[in-house]
């Protein structure tokens, strides 16, 4: 790749581009935390009862 095929950003775009990473990680985050939730919420109590 040659420095001519580099792009470069300006700091708004950085700045952009690091405020939809981090809207990305929380809202997978949460997506992780209503399955959780959701799993406990359907399996109830009989979860902690498992036989081994």
């Amino acid at each position: 790749m040659d420095s001519e095929d580099m792009v470069t950003m300006s700091v708004a775009q950085k700045r952009a581009q690091r405020s939809r990473s981090v809207a990305i990680g929380i809202a997978l985050a949460v997506l992780v935390v209503m399955f959780y939730v959701a799993t406990i919420i359907k399996f109830g109590p009989a979860i902690l009862d498992r036989a081994f």
